[in-house]
């Protein structure tokens, strides 16, 4: 029977049924697979190195576009607080039901999908250590800018975005915290980014894109996939650099080439992985790689 088994919205491959990558692209597995990461990333945010986050006032952009949107609405502020977290599992609960999957899990697939999520961060890590070591002399791209306190020293850079002034590690300096509370801010909004700016520029951009250009535009789907990569790389590339609610460019983040092309390589690979894999290991690859560069960063470049 012609397309027995149907392409989902935004899925570039199908796997054979219940086997442990058809299991772990479903939506369901994305939402017990991340809920720690999301519950560490709330408790964190109020909870871990809570002065240093208020004062320098740090927040994932992601996460403060869908708190403005939910504020637009008539939401109060603390349910804006609560209420992204609440969005990914109900936009990951409704994906769920309309993709007719399974419901069923098996908690045994957890650490196989966390150890592919490290095994698919490496990749990354390995570009962003070839870019500082040869193109990042004069400290362009030896810079991790997820952090939620700016260090004047080399790191690695970042495929997140953040809010907010930052707070110098220099002693003396107002502010001054120590390096191992920056660490775990900055482990902390590390993997906000990861799951916030995939929901944004992966979850809904690319499902928005192929909606206009599969349903609208009546273009193929692998065509479709293909402009919607593209697109939401570039959108994702430019976030880190620009304002898009402003207009403004992102004082904290000057936009370079180098930066730039890096961080479209990055959109471009997570596209695709979530094109393949789903969500799920999309946002844990991305959480995953933030880790690593924030570790790599406090023990190597700082």
């Amino acid at each position: 029977m012609k397309d027995k088994y149907k392409y989902s919205t935004s899925q570039l491959l199908n796997f054979a049924q219940d086997s442990y990558f058809e299991r772990t692209s479903r939506p369901i597995y994305a939402i017990v697979f991340l809920l720690p990461f999301i519950i560490f990333y709330e408790v964190g945010t109020i909870l871990i190195n809570t002065d240093v986050l208020n004062q320098s006032q740090i927040r994932v952009v992601a996460f403060v576009w869908l708190q403005n949107l939910l504020e637009s609405l008539g939401f109060g502020g603390k349910f804006a607080w609560v209420a992204p977290p609440l969005a990914v599992v109900v936009i990951l609960t409704a994906l769920q039901i309309t993709s007719g999957k399974q419901w069923r899990f098996w908690f045994g697939d957890i650490l196989p999908m966390a150890v592919e999520c490290i095994l698919l961060a490496v990749p990354l890590i390995v570009l962003t250590l070839f870019l500082s070591s040869s193109g990042g002399s004069q400290g362009d791209i030896g810079r991790f800018d997820n952090s939620a306190i700016r260090t004047q020293t080399e790191s690695l850079p970042s495929c997140s975005s953040v809010t907010g002034s930052s707070l110098s590690s220099s002693s003396g300096q107002a502010g001054s915290v120590e390096p191992g509370q920056s660490v775990l801010a900055n482990i902390v909004t590390g993997i906000g980014a990861g799951i916030y700016e995939e929901l944004v520029f992966r979850l809904i951009l690319i499902c928005v894109l192929m909606l206009l250009f599969q349903d609208a535009l009546k273009l193929t789907h692998k065509n479709s996939i293909v402009l919607s990569v593209l697109i939401s790389a570039a959108l994702f590339s430019a976030h880190h650099h620009i304002d898009f609610l402003s207009g403004q460019l992102n004082p904290r983040d000057p936009f370079n080439w180098t930066e730039f092309g890096f961080r479209t390589i990055a959109g471009v690979y997570f596209a695709v992985l979530f094109a393949i894999r789903g969500f799920g290991i999309t946002a844990g690859t991305h959480a995953f790689y933030n880790i690593i560069g924030v570790s790599i960063t406090a023990r190597f470049f700082q």
